[in-house]
């Protein structure tokens, strides 16, 4: 009878726990499964997902009172007890020589609360209220996603920059040697690459091992075929959860297009962004990759002008150099160059017939010095005032066809100098595609290694939707709704960078260098 007794109790108390244990593992599994969404207080406000309990870093930021910290898209699908420790972790001493893995010291891993104040990289007007701080792009110690279970796929889209090479490179030496991650695969031909058969090409570190010494980038690039549900498709077919997209404005905006669809179908997939712009036209960031080595090239065009104009009576040397909206890359290969004595971009408004304008100034200066270096961004024909000089349509990116402002110039100049007697012997120099086509400087090189390690460290953080760069010297992480709405300098439109002809202190200093007037009639 007693024995019965307990067997009944046993039995009683065996369902009971199996219940509550039931109960249990159904509520963590909803917890895991049902994404909650937050928002934090941040000035420009972000989409948080959390599932459970989160790690340090995401439990802070979930409570940070402070506007000024901009923080990214947080993703946690991981409980306490499945926080792992990052890779890298180790005792600063590498005896494994072969991994990249247990080297680094606690010390270089991210302090909670570390931010990089980003005041200088901010119109007046935006800091009004107090600083903008970013998260630092620095390696977590807790990562919130097992390295077995990654898959990564890497694209480049839009036109082509020194540098691509590099960050592939790196992006996949950090994910292989750094994390231990052994699915990577590259979408061959920008965004339409998801959707078009064949287009997916494994990457291993034999495979990139050398490419950073080539210009170009292996994967292929295009502009335009962006399709939304085309692209998520493949990512959900191929399994993709980590997704890194290096290009520029217009690749930013789709990103921030597959995001807010990734939010909304509440999918653990994280997406993170890399800058990509010869023209260094995008906010918020020093400067973009291969826009050194662009500066650089260009001196090499330049000095060639130079040699051209002086070794003949009324020399002129003309060059057309990129920069479609913006005219950094003019700007600063004329005030590196010294010699150039016209630069116009499409910043600046000028005036080319007139007693002020840019024929008479030139027809003056060969009569007194000549020869004459003459620079022009690609896209200064827009900032023309009295003349209209279009082209008519767009190309696959939606941008419009820039009238050849180079061309007209070396035809009008010749024409303009004959008219005052001057029988000018003009060389029209156009570097664009071997500017962009060269592989990356060294510092462009240790640029695009930075930020490629920056953007795997924060997709392994729990961050997406968010992109990468230097502020201040320092790599960061910028929330994409905040880099695609940020206007830089005159008339510059959401998400892009304008030389401040007003208030930029680089361009008054071309101004003294190439002692242009303003080439406005009064």
């Amino acid at each position: 009878m007693d024995i019965e007794k307990w067997l009944l109790i046993f039995s009683l108390g065996s369902t009971i726990l199996a219940i509550l244990s039931l109960f249990y593992y159904k509520k963590r599994f909803d917890q895991c499964k049902n994404y909650s969404l937050q928002r934090h207080s941040g000035s420009f406000q972000q989409l948080v997902r959390v599932a459970g309990n989160v790690c340090q870093e995401h439990r802070n930021l979930l409570n940070v009172k402070d506007r000024s910290v901009q923080v990214p898209i947080m993703i946690s699908h991981r409980t306490d007890e499945e926080i792992l420790l990052n890779p890298m972790l180790g005792t600063g001493k590498k005896n494994d020589v072969g991994s990249g893995r247990s080297f680094m010291p606690e010390t270089l891993f991210y302090k909670l609360g570390g931010y990089v104040i980003a005041d200088s990289a901010f119109p007046k007007h935006y800091v009004d209220e107090g600083s903008i701080l970013f998260l630092k792009g620095s390696p977590r110690k807790e990562i919130l996603i097992n390295p077995n279970d990654v898959k990564a796929a890497i694209v480049t889209c839009g036109g082509l920059c020194p540098g691509l090479n590099v960050v592939i490179r790196e992006l996949v030496m950090t994910l292989w040697y750094n994390y231990g991650v052994k699915h990577i695969s590259g979408i061959i031909g920008g965004y339409p690459g998801f959707y078009t058969q064949g287009c997916l090409k494994t990457l291993t570190p034999s495979i990139v091992a050398d490419i950073h010494l080539s210009g170009g980038t292996i994967l292929k690039t295009s502009r335009g075929g962006w399709n939304l549900e085309k692209i998520m498709d493949s990512i959900i077919k191929n399994g993709f959860n980590q997704v890194y997209i290096i290009g520029g404005d217009g690749t930013h905006r789709g990103i921030k297009n597959l995001v807010d669809e990734i939010e909304r179908k509440h999918l653990p997939i994280y997406v993170v962004g890399i800058p990509k712009t010869i023209d260094n036209d995008i906010p918020i960031i020093d400067k973009s990759f291969g826009f050194d080595t662009a500066v650089e090239e260009a001196q090499k065009a330049i000095e060639s002008a130079n040699t051209e104009a002086n070794s003949v009576e009324y020399g002129i040397g003309l060059v057309k150099l990129m920069g479609r909206n913006s005219g950094f890359i003019a700007m600063q290969a004329s005030n590196a160059n010294r010699n150039v004595n016209l630069c116009l971009i499409p910043e600046s408004g000028y005036e080319l017939t007139g007693p002020n304008g840019v024929y008479s100034y030139i027809s003056e200066r060969l009569k007194v010095k000549k020869h004459a270096v003459i620079v022009v961004a690609e896209g200064a024909a827009a900032s023309c005032l009295d003349e209209k000089l279009a082209a008519e349509g767009t190309d696959p990116s939606g941008n419009p066809i820039l009238y050849d402002i180079g061309k007209h110039l070396k035809e009008e100049l010749v024409k303009c100098c004959k008219k005052h007697n001057i029988n000018a012997t003009l060389k029209y120099i156009d570097p664009t595609y071997m500017i962009r086509t060269v592989p990356a400087n060294s510092s462009d090189k240790i640029l695009c290694s930075e930020l490629a390690q920056a953007a795997v460290h924060g997709t392994f953080a729990g961050f997406t939707g968010f992109s990468v760069g230097n502020v201040t010297g320092q790599a960061v992480f910028i929330p994409i709704d905040l880099l695609i709405s940020i206007k830089e300098g005159k008339d510059a439109k959401e998400g892009q960078r304008r030389v401040d002809i007003d208030e930029n202190m680089m361009w008054w200093r071309l101004m003294a260098n190439t002692g242009q007037p303003s080439f406005i009639n009064d």
